[in-house]
């Protein structure tokens, strides 16, 4: 799949999926009535419930062009202070962030360059 699609009948115009590990980011391209664009960042990871079923556990921004320029720079600060500041760990599993660790990141800026998209 190339990652692109046509326009449907909810305003899709582009979307990307990015698998990584246990998670799936989707990068969608998405129009507004009045046909201007905005992006919305889905963070997708299987879940399995205590009946044993899994289900799929969503959280989702919305980024709007007007501030495409300050989410960019807010990630780059931020990938560029873990790259030099976060201590290596050898032999290291893939680790869930905890609650409140996921639930800042969620409002916190992103730089789509080293997302590689």
């Amino acid at each position: 799949m190339s990652g692109e699609f046509e326009k449907n009948d909810r305003g899709d115009l582009f979307s990307k999926p990015v698998r990584a590990g246990k998670r799936t980011y989707f990068f969608d391209v998405k129009s507004t009535r009045g046909n201007d664009y905005y992006l919305t960042i889905t963070e997708s990871k299987k879940r399995f419930g205590d009946d044993g079923k899994f289900f799929y556990e969503k959280h989702k921004i919305f980024l709007y062009k007007e501030d495409f320029e300050k989410f960019t720079e807010g990630l780059n600060e931020a990938v560029t202070h873990i790259r030099e500041n976060a201590p290596v760990i050898e032999n290291s599993t893939e680790t869930e962030p905890s609650s409140d660790t996921a639930n800042a990141s969620s409002s916190s800026n992103i730089n789509f360059e080293d997302l590689g998209a």
